[in-house]
């Protein structure tokens, strides 16, 4: 068996595609563990902006939480009646091409991608940040341990999906279950101290508080901060597809089972840190901790299930990055689709999934995790917009949809529930946008712009190369003729001599071009007597001319192209057919020793020629 069939899996064939589909069980960690894992990371995004009130912060903890949960549930409902009605995956993009129209449309695909990738960044950032937390001398090492799981997580979705949920099942699993025991303990431990207990090991001390009211501006920033616990729900209504049938209502059932437990595990970890006392530190500080380290140690001390807890918390916020692997490719094929981004990206892999959308997220998530370090707070202000516009188009495009079904039954609930959705994330998007704006919010408010320009400059060219191709006439066989052969010749060798047995076949009229530079001893003329024309005359073939050019500064490509594009304007109707020999090596490295001006001037008559120039490549096999 090859490496490459070990590390990525056999090819599988197009036949086999049912058998990759999935099940709620696998659904679960490739479409919910960013959702879930954001229980991690989520309030303590909250809290470390309630620094500033010191122990005061954790009594406005809770409600800020509790908003968001309200917020989630109505979201939940909306993305479970978007999976109903779009059984082929109804993503942000599809919903809102629909029945919004394609200005929407983009939008909300330059929402998800900036999403997506965001999501691979954070999840995998905040994983090292609880590696980091729990073994305080790797800190420094952030950003190569960031990059390191970034590969990891490539290769394995390389796999395929049903091989990435096999290998996430257990993680996933593992993490939601530690957090649940210590949610269950700590609960237990309060209720028996009467609402007040106390730390196996004291937390450390918070900030000296500065700022005395809570106030509008900064419960606002508090809330928005939180509200990245709620990015990734929409994965699942994403990659309806990948589920075995019935498709929508595993999907469905995927979707209630994660939201349910992320609803627990936030609402758990926050109230708990409440009734401890535990408060987020500064990420900046020397001996930072996670809120969720501090809160294990709280209630279990640092013993072996704070280590098991802290390792399941790791492997499953590294991991989380996953729901961005399982979306971007699907999303970026249903954009190709449209003619909106390269069509390379509705290409299937070997192991059926979309391999050029897991190359592109790869590629610009290891780009963002070099530009902030590896540091999740500071990606945290960027996140939460994309998602939520995304949500809000979503759910916009769902009322359309809703209006649309004239005859369907409850269609009235249908709209109301979609369209408190569309009004809930459309506040929570401004909200998000105005508190985050100076903190980094602005980068993706510029982005998606951008974006959205780049994917109209695509469609453009594809739309113009299609009317540009579109032939619905018979095969024109008029003023058909032979084209001039020229073939670049440096000497005369067993290349030279297979391009030039080609370049007769082809046509009668053959030009042999050579460049003679001044401090070489001799050219071609020396040989062809014998070696070239000799032999055409035995056969009595058509002669080839040698055009014999001197080169007195030893330029070779520039009087090749003069020679070329000048023949080409001296013969007008008829084409010019360049051969040009070229070596085939066994290992690519060797290709840096060979060919090198080959590619040159097949560059530049690609880009210089027209369509009456037309190149054709001789290989060589060493």
């Amino acid at each position: 068996m090859s490496f490459t069939n070990v590390l990525f899996g056999r090819p599988l064939a197009t036949s086999e595609e049912r058998a990759e589909h999935i099940g709620v069980a696998a659904g679960i960690p490739i479409f919910g563990l960013d959702a879930l894992t954001s229980a991690a990371y989520g309030p303590e995004a909250a809290m470390a902006l309630l620094i500033p009130m010191g122990i005061a912060g954790t009594q406005h903890i809770v409600p800020v939480i509790t908003a968001i949960l309200v917020l989630l549930v109505i979201v939940f409902f909306s993305y479970r009646q978007t999976i109903a009605a779009y059984p082929t995956g109804g993503g942000s993009y599809t919903v809102a091409t629909e029945n919004l129209g394609n200005g929407a449309g983009l939008l909300a695909a330059a929402a998800l991608m900036i999403d997506y990738i965001l999501t691979a960044a954070v999840g995998i950032s905040a994983g090292v940040t609880a590696l980091t937390s729990a073994v305080p001398s790797l800190i420094p090492h952030t950003l190569a341990l960031c990059l390191l799981i970034l590969a990891v997580l490539a290769i394995v979705n390389l796999r395929g999906v049903k091989d990435t949920g096999a290998a996430f099942i257990l993680p996933t699993f593992m993490f939601v279950g530690t957090l649940l025991v210590l949610i269950g303990v700590g609960v237990y431990k309060t209720y028996l101290s009467g609402g007040h207990p106390v730390p196996l090991e004291v937390p450390p001390p918070p900030a000296v508080q500065t700022v005395k009211y809570l106030g509008i501006w900064l419960l606002m920033k508090t809330f928005s901060s939180g509200c990245a616990a709620m990015t990734g729900v929409e994965a699942v209504s994403n990659g309806v597809m990948a589920f075995s049938e019935p498709r929508a209502k595993r999907a469905q059932r995927t979707l209630s089972i994660i939201v349910a437990t992320l609803i627990v595990l936030l609402y758990g970890i926050t109230w708990l840190s409440k009734m401890y006392g535990i408060t987020a530190m500064d990420p900046d500080a020397h001996n930072y901790q996670s809120v969720l380290s501090i809160l294990t140690t709280a209630v279990f001390g640092r013993g072996w299930f704070y280590y098991v807890t802290m390792g399941s918390v790791l492997v499953a916020l590294s991991l989380s990055a996953n729901t961005a692997f399982a979306d971007f490719p699907r999303l970026a094929r249903a954009i190709a689709q449209h003619d909106y981004l390269p069509h390379v990206f509705t290409l299937r892999g070997r192991r059926l999934l979309f391999s050029h959308g897991v190359y592109a997220l790869t590629g610009f998530t290891a780009v963002i995790l070099i530009l902030f370090g590896g540091v999740t707070d500071k990606l945290i202000p960027l996140y939460a917009i994309g998602a939520f516009l995304a949500f809000t188009l979503s759910q916009a495009g769902m009322v359309v949809h809703w209006m649309k079904m004239d005859e369907h039954r409850g269609r009235l609930w249908h709209m109301f529930v979609n369209g408190i959705g569309a009004v809930a994330t459309g506040i929570t998007t401004i909200v998000v946008l105005i508190a985050k704006f100076a903190a980094g919010a602005w980068v993706t408010a510029l982005l998606v712009p951008v974006l959205i320009g780049l994917m109209m400059v695509v469609k453009r060219h594809y739309s113009r190369v299609k009317r540009e191709m579109k032939d619905m006439t018979p095969l024109n066989l008029a003023n058909l003729e032979q084209p001039i052969v020229v073939i670049p010749m440096a000497r005369w060798d067993r290349i030279s001599e297979k391009a030039l047995r080609f370049g007769l076949l082809l046509s009668k009229e053959l030009k042999v071009v050579h460049i003679h530079s001044d401090d070489e001893p001799e050219g071609l003329e020396e040989v062809w007597g014998e070696n070239i024309l000799a032999p055409i005359e035995r056969e009595k073939l058509s002669v080839p001319e040698l055009v014999t050019i001197p080169s007195t500064y030893r330029f070779v490509v520039s009087p090749l192209m003069d020679y070329i594009l000048d023949l080409e304007e001296k013969n007008p109707g008829r084409k010019v057919a360049v051969l040009l020999p070229e070596m085939v090596v066994r290992h690519w490295w060797e290709n840096l020793l060979h060919n090198q001006r080959v590619q040159v001037l097949k560059l530049l008559l690609l880009l210089k020629g027209n369509q009456r120039i037309v190149v054709v490549n001789i290989p060589w096999y060493l």
